[in-house]
């Protein structure tokens, strides 16, 4: 059976929807963002969701709901307190637009939330799929998502390797459920993460399959590709201080936060070594335990004050493993 089977035959297109749907039912994860149609809940989870996985996002979640429990406590914050709560989940410039995006919401909008995808993507940070999720979940508009997940699923479904974007997003809003149009965009997404996996789905498991001619992998572009690179970070002590250097406010990377001075290795053994991961790049980082350097552009801080500062992901994970955070 074939996708045009859905797109010509309303009766198939029922039946892909409710197997579809029933398997979301008594599959789904018990995410901490399902527990209600909060739209400020729902609105930090798609932000935070956005190339992050979800088991990092799981560990920050709830920490930035205490921290920040609804739409005016954030928008009120000051941005340096926003960064420290995201650090950890990298790509800052998401939290820089939520908050952004928090006190427009306050200041245009009265607190009021958007109910349409159009609305939503007024604000900044706010794409396409972003929109559509939110609309969809919160408010039970009828507006498809196509994340990555959801494009891998219709590309196997279609059988092509490839989709332009626009027929991807018309295909998604075709097989849209109706009546349930915020779980079946979740369904679709939980289905791309549990059971239709880059490079070797799990058809045995998939409750679309007769609807699906591809059956496997489909070829190079269902594989993720990843990169590894090696660096080396300087931990320097002294008293109840360590010394971080901040990054530019012009630098186009997690501009103004704090992090440890990177090094060349100069043959000497590391302190610990650990990993990190960023979307598609695989760090291999060394620690070395150094003097500060005399004429360094960084700071001593307190040890104190450290879990205030906006401080990257990797800065964080090195002080948490050597014990200074």
């Amino acid at each position: 059976m074939s996708i045009s089977r859905l797109t010509e035959s309303p009766s198939d297109l029922r039946r892909f929807r409710s197997s579809l749907l029933r398997w979301f039912d008594r599959n789904q994860r018990p995410l901490p963002w399902r527990e209600s149609r909060d739209p400020y809940r729902i609105w930090i989870s798609e932000i935070m969701l956005q190339q992050t996985r979800v088991a990092a996002v799981l560990a920050h979640y709830r920490r930035f709901l205490d921290r920040f429990p609804d739409v005016r406590s954030l928008a009120k914050a000051r941005v340096s307190a926003v960064l420290a709560a995201w650090s950890g989940l990298g790509y800052y410039r998401r939290a820089r637009a939520l908050h952004a995006a928090a006190q427009a919401i306050v200041s245009e909008h009265g607190g009021r939330f958007p109910q349409s995808a159009p609305e939503w993507r007024e604000l900044p940070g706010i794409g396409r799929y972003t929109a559509a999720a939110i609309a969809s979940i919160a408010f039970n508009q009828p507006v498809a998502v196509v994340d990555g997940n959801v494009e891998r699923i219709l590309r196997r479904l279609a059988h092509h390797a490839s989709m332009p974007p626009s027929n991807a997003w018309s295909l998604a809003q075709l097989l849209l459920s109706p009546s349930r149009p915020g779980d079946f965009n979740q369904a679709m997404m939980e289905l791309g993460a549990l059971v239709c996996l880059p490079g070797q789905p799990n058809c045995k498991a998939c409750p679309v399959e007769r609807w699906c001619v591809t059956r496997g992998p489909l070829g190079v572009g269902d594989k993720e590709l990843r990169q590894v690179k090696q660096v080396a970070y300087s931990l320097a002590e002294r008293d109840d201080r360590v010394y971080l250097v901040r990054r530019s406010a012009a630098a186009s990377l997690m501009p103004g936060m704090w992090e440890l001075p990177e090094i060349e290795p100069d043959g000497a053994t590391a302190a610990f070594s650990l990993r990190h991961s960023i979307t598609v790049t695989d760090y291999r980082v060394s620690v070395f335990r150094r003097n500060a350097p005399l004429n360094g552009a960084g700071r001593w801080l307190s040890k104190t004050k450290l879990p205030t500062l906006p401080l990257t992901g990797l800065a964080r994970k090195i002080l948490q493993r050597s014990g200074v955070l």
